[in-house]
Formats: structure tokens, sequence, C-alpha cells
């Protein structure tokens, strides 16, 4: 067959251009309306893996949510759990609660992992992103001055990080230096705020030992490296100037004792920063509790006050503008019909709480118990499979 050059010159266009699109790191505008609209999310442009550093790790990259908007929005950026050493920014339970729909952009933030580097990387990942997402504020129609940090457990822990350390240049590693990282607001889901503290609390003694995610962290213990603990520590750089908090954390949490949110609470308080200090009665470590309507309320009015300046909408609200204030609910104890065996099956779980829709469950879209989480994620890459939770259901079924 004779080929003509016009028709080769054409080809190899074509084929430039699929690759091209292919080797993008941000879809294409069309690509991200339909992913949005396949999430309910019609008006919101998604940027996927955007990295916030230069030929970076993998894991310095991060998500953006943009409705629509004439105005610029204040932004919520999510700062995902996982111990350190697991977790995904790709379950992004700010982008769930739907606040994509109600003003706001929403970020998730990945960072290196304890597997990949010690402390400070993790906190010097956070930084990175919040500087890179003020730098191109104007690009994508975010408000710099009104950004909002939001974490669970280890993310709790890097979010309060984020906000007491807003003048610790020490943190402040990489580009962009001549942007902030400091937040506006600061919600801290059951996080690590002392682990000198942290690891002689009783009945968390394991976490003072070698292969704890603790010392994976600061690579070796806490005894051992005490200076280290003290700077990983959100108490340690408490400051009058920090922004407000609002800290929620379950008082039968197995994993991160509710002490280490009251004692950022008392900390916070005595040096005059605006902070609600919540508790969950009955609730552990994350779980169907912290989803519950008086919750997420409290959660929209903290963001409405201190983001929009909506500061007459609740009375969860306005206990949190200016008042050092401490509340308490009684989590629901809801039970989810199982079959026999105590188990549901795969189809069921992943239909409820697959969020993503990706085929499996990262730690921030489970609704379970930390305990079972870490049972199921066998691989320990911070997500749930079908093969796992079926070869757990198989592994239960035999010993029944």
């Amino acid at each position: 067959m004779h080929w003509s050059p016009i028709l080769i010159a054409t080809l190899i266009a074509a084929t430039v251009t699929v690759t091209h699109e292919s080797q993008a790191q941000t879809p294409s505008r069309p690509l991200r309306n339909a992913l949005a609209n396949r999430r309910g999310l019609d008006g919101v442009t998604i940027h996927r893996d955007i990295p916030y550093v230069k030929n970076g790790h993998d894991r310095q990259k991060l998500d953006l949510y943009v409705p629509e908007s004439t105005e610029p929005l204040p932004l919520i950026i999510w700062i995902h759990g996982g111990g350190w050493q697991g977790g995904s920014k790709d379950g992004c339970p700010p982008l769930r609660a739907g606040y994509a729909t109600k003003g706001y952009a929403v970020a998730s933030i990945g960072y290196r992992l304890s597997g990949h580097a010690k402390f400070p990387a993790q906190i010097e990942d956070c930084k990175s992103a919040i500087r890179w997402l003020r730098a191109h504020a104007k690009d994508h129609g975010l408000d710099p001055d009104r950004f909002g940090a939001w974490g669970s457990s280890a993310g709790g822990h890097l979010v309060a990080l984020v906000g007491t350390s807003g003048d610790v240049d020490e943190f402040e590693a990489g580009e962009l230096l001549n942007h902030s990282s400091r937040v506006q607001a600061v919600c801290d889901y059951y996080g690590p705020t002392d682990l000198n503290a942290f690891v002689v609390a009783p009945g968390y003694e394991r976490h003072a030992s070698a292969d704890s995610p603790e010392s994976k962290l600061i690579g070796g213990t806490v005894s051992e490296h005490p200076e280290i603990a003290n700077k990983i520590n959100p108490i340690t750089f408490v400051s009058k100037d920090d922004p407000p908090f609002l800290i929620v954390h379950g008082d039968k949490d197995g994993t991160v004792p509710v002490n280490q949110s009251e004692l950022l609470f008392e900390s916070l308080k005595k040096t005059g920063v605006p902070v609600h200090f919540h508790t969950i009665h009955g609730a552990g470590h994350g779980g169907p509790a912290f989803n519950e309507p008086i919750i997420a309320d409290m959660v929209n009015d903290f963001f409405d006050a201190k983001l929009k300046g909506n500061t007459a909408e609740a009375t969860a609200a306005e206990a949190t503008q200016s008042e050092n204030t401490a509340s308490v609910t009684e989590s629901p104890r809801r039970a989810e019909t199982r079959p026999q065996g105590g188990m549901l099956q795969w189809d069921n779980v992943v239909s409820r709480q697959d969020s993503d829709k990706d085929g499996k469950i990262s730690e921030e879209e489970f609704r379970g118990p930390a305990p079972l989480f870490q049972r199921l994620d066998q691989d320990r890459d911070g997500y749930i499979t079908r093969r796992e939770h079926e070869r757990l259901l198989e592994s239960r079924r035999r010993n029944d």
C-alpha cells in the first residue's frame, strides 16, 4: 500500500495529539466536566493530580474542585489521615459533604508518607501545597485570604500543625516562599497533638513501640527522640495569632486518646485563640457518629462563620466566634442490618461507602471502626478492596 505524504502527516499529528492529552497532568475541561457530572457536581471544574512542587514525588500532588462563580471563592483544604503511612487524597469528605455546591472551592492534598520520608517532610509538603494554592489563587478563582484546613487522625494532626506553625520558618521549604502557608480556620478531627503525652497514656502504650506509626514518622521512638516529637506537636507552637479552631473527638477513641484534643483545646484557650471543642460520647476513631447532621452542621457553620463571615447563622457558629467553649453529644450507636455471619457483603459495602466510585474504600470513606479497617486493609495501602473484604468474610465463615 502506498501512503501519501499528506496522510502520513495527518496520522503523525493525530498520534502526537493523543499522546499529549494522555500525558497531561490535569484532564481537559470536557473530561473534567464529565467527571463532575458523574459525581453530581454540575458546574464544578475538577483539576486532578496537580504537582505543587517541580519534579517532585508522586505524592506531592493535589486535587482542586472549583465551582462556577463570579467572585473569588473561599477554599477548604482537606488533608487525609492514615497514620502518616497510608491514605490518599482521593477520599475527600468535604467534597462528599457538598461544599463545592455551597459556595466553596475544595482542595485535597497528597503528601509524602513516613515510608517515603521522615518528619518534617509531611508538614513541609502540606505547607508547600498551601503556598501553591495561594500563589495560583487568581488563576483558579480562589480568595487567598479565606483558606480553611480540615483533616482527620494524622490529617487532623497536620491541619492543627498548619494552624499553629504559621510563623515557623523551619517548616517552610521548597518553592514559592514569598507566599504564606497560613490558613484562616482549622477543623481538627481527633488528631494527635502531643506525642510525649500520647505514648504514655494508659491503654495507648503500644504507640511507644518501635513499629508504631509515631516511631515510623520520627525514625525512632518518641522516648529516643523527644526533641523531634516536640517539633511534631502542634501544641508546641500555639500562639495568640493562630486561626480559630474547631476540634471534634470521640471519647471512646481506641487509636488516639481524647486527651490529645483536650490538651490542644486547653493550650489554645489559655493563649486566647478562638476554639470550640466538641466531644462525641461513645464515638470511636471516626465512624458514623462524625457524619451525623449535628456534627455536619457544626462544621458547616464554623467554616461559614470564619470564611464567609456569616456569624449569625446558627447557634453552633456563634459558639465558635470569639469564645473558648466545649460541647458534647451522644453517639447514635446505629447498627446496620447484616446477613448471617455478622458482616455486610462487598456489593452492599461498596455501594454505600465508595463515594468516589473507584471500586475500593479509603480510610476516609470507611464508616466502621478503625480496628476493623485495619483488619480489612491487609496490604496496608490505605484501601479496602473486594479481595481483602471477601478474604476476611471467608475466614469468618470458616470459624463460625
